[in-house]
């Protein structure tokens, strides 16, 4: 019998409780969704009026993987949906995450959220600029620390504020609170200072998505500012062996691995139990991509 619980007065059947997710840990989906409920303050303002995309692993990481833009059949019809038109379907939809109602339906799916750099209220109109740092084996996060140190001082003597968070994967992005700018202005000075790190760090940064170019240095992936594309929303879980989370962490952190000896795969790396914790030793560490006197005007 499917379990049916109440969410600020909207009923939720919630399905497979006691499924393992994550082997590796023994992750029950239960513990998953006790997640979600948890940290739904922290993650729900920035799901908030933007379109969500799902990577979707009900069967674990380990089992189909599938991403959807689309809103899943029997999306429940007080889930919000969004006109986003695509070249290919003009009419599509997709699900915003509005309340807890809604992203406690999501997360009974077994998703990672994904969300564009802009909000459904002003489509291809960024709130955010973002990088995504992807270490090329043997490079690991250290090395990409190293890169956000240099991209934040370059971003701040352009008056910009970055923030950090762990990918929740093997690397580490940077978000930008900016003032409305169109997605292809973003796009454009985001790729511009990419290939300004590659001149500076020709060893540790590559601008350019091929593999053939990435062993051992940090791709510095611009292109998630591109109107159509998302990146990890932060606090979502990953569908990785360990339940890991995209998870914002302090400067100092990242000042302190970017000082490691050596690469270490297992730096930085923070799980779903994690989170409660440091949200309570360090509040929203992203509050000020909400803040307007944080946002930045690209020069």
């Amino acid at each position: 019998m499917t379990p049916v619980t109440e969410v600020e007065g909207r009923r939720l059947a919630l399905s497979n409780l006691e499924k393992v997710l994550h082997p590796a840990t023994g992750t029950a989906k239960g513990e998953v969704l006790h997640y979600y409920a948890t940290v739904g303050a922290a993650i729900l303002p920035h799901l908030r009026d933007r379109p969500v995309s799902f990577l979707r692993y009900p069967d674990g990481p380990d089992g189909q993987l599938f991403f959807t833009k689309n809103p899943p059949p029997g999306t429940p019809s007080w889930v919000r949906t969004t006109p986003v038109p695509r070249s290919e379907d003009p009419r599509a939809r997709q699900v915003v995450i509005d309340d807890l109602p809604s992203l406690m339906w999501a997360a009974n799916l077994v998703v990672e959220f994904h969300t564009p750099q802009w909000r459904a209220s002003s489509p291809a109109v960024a709130d955010r600029l973002v990088f995504d740092l992807d270490p090329g084996p043997p490079a690991t996060v250290v090395e990409c620390c190293r890169v956000a140190l240099h991209l934040r001082e370059r971003l701040a003597a352009d008056g910009l504020h970055a923030y950090a968070k762990t990918s929740g994967s093997k690397g580490l992005h940077l978000l930008v609170p900016v003032v409305p700018t169109p997605s292809s202005r973003v796009s454009a000075y985001a790729r511009q200072l990419a290939v300004e790190a590659e001149a500076a760090l020709p060893k540790l940064v590559v601008h350019r998505m091929a593999k053939a170019l990435r062993p051992g240095k940090v791709f510095v992936d611009h292109s998630q500012n591109a109107a159509a594309k998302t990146t990890a929303t932060p606090y979502t879980l990953r569908a990785r062996t360990l339940p890991t989370v995209s998870a914002p962490v302090t400067w100092q952190e990242v000042e302190e691995c970017a000082a490691l000896p050596a690469s270490d795969p297992e730096a930085l790396v923070l799980l779903m139990d994690d989170i409660t914790p440091r949200l309570e030793r360090y509040g929203e560490l992203l509050a000020p991509l909400f803040a307007p006197e944080r946002a930045g005007e690209l020069p």
